[in-house]
């Protein structure tokens, strides 16, 4: 599944012992957002060797869980409290063991005319 909506990184070390009703009720109460709403949750726990991916899809939700067997996800540094709105392809560099400002990859440009 690609997300349909924004991605979010929620900030900070989440519990992963939470399922669908905790980390829905992080995302209503703690970030003020609607976990109802097509955008993607991600949490990570503190050894950043565990992700969930909270998202409703039509008539109920999703939870996808990752563990990592070896090494840890680049989970940026929390600026503040709250989410990080991040692009679809910074998800897959994260998924993928990179860092969300990867130097190696290609900027996108706009504005161009033919």
């Amino acid at each position: 599944m690609t997300p349909t909506g924004n991605v979010y990184l929620v900030s900070g070390v989440t519990d992963m012992r939470k399922s669908i009703d905790g980390l829905s009720l992080i995302v209503a109460d703690t970030l003020e957002m609607d976990p109802f709403s097509q955008a993607w949750f991600i949490f990570c726990n503190r050894g950043r060797d565990k992700l969930k991916i909270l998202f409703w899809d039509t008539n109920g939700f999703w939870l996808y869980y990752r563990r990592l067997e070896k090494g840890h996800f680049k989970w940026p540094v929390p600026k503040c409290n709250g989410a990080v709105h991040i692009s679809k392809q910074q998800l897959q560099w994260l998924l993928s063991g990179l860092t969300l400002d990867n130097p190696k990859a290609h900027r996108p440009i706009f504005g161009l005319e033919v």
